[in-house]
């Protein structure tokens, strides 16, 4: 479902509005796994598949929480969040994450992204919160709701390069 590319000169105008939808993606036992090996978080309700069928209440392993949350930048560029050129987006932290239900394996979850603010920090700054609801498919309660917080830094313009003329 992607919206193409944020028009990001007039960001503030958009302030309360949905950003975008992502598609589906899928959150199987191999994303996981390789989630536990990056990093070294391989309690048995995320990797060990036949004790969690066993004894986990839910019947399943669940994706890390944190898997979850790293899912945002694969949504990022997918719903065009991505700066034009002659400027970044440089990570400036979260102010709230909340983990409000567990991704099962082989769930499928999607990111549903509202701009909440947009405040100027200088020439060529400004500071953007966004608020991302991950929801599972089939399920009433999302999987997180994060409001995620990046820098928009916009480049001055470079002037020309002087080129002197050819000598004679």
């Amino acid at each position: 479902m992607s919206a193409g590319r944020i028009d990001w000169t007039g960001i503030e105008g958009l302030v309360g509005r949905e950003l975008g939808l992502s598609d589906w993606v899928t959150v199987d036992q191999g994303r996981i796994d390789r989630f536990a090996d990056a990093t070294d978080d391989r309690q048995w309700i995320h990797v060990d598949v036949e004790r969690a069928k066993r004894e986990s209440p839910l019947g399943s392993t669940i994706a890390h929480g944190f898997l979850t949350l790293s899912l945002l930048a694969r949504f990022g560029y997918e719903l065009g969040l991505v700066p034009p050129e002659g400027a970044h987006l440089l990570n400036y932290g979260l102010d709230r994450v909340r983990f409000m239900a567990p991704v099962k394996a082989g769930a499928r979850v999607r990111d549903r992204v509202v701009l909440l603010k947009v405040e100027e920090k200088g020439p060529g700054r400004k500071l953007v919160t966004t608020r991302h609801t991950v929801e599972i498919e089939g399920e009433k309660k999302p999987a997180m709701v994060a409001d995620s917080l990046v820098m928009l830094v916009e480049e001055p313009p470079r002037p020309a390069p002087v080129v002197a003329p050819p000598s004679s």
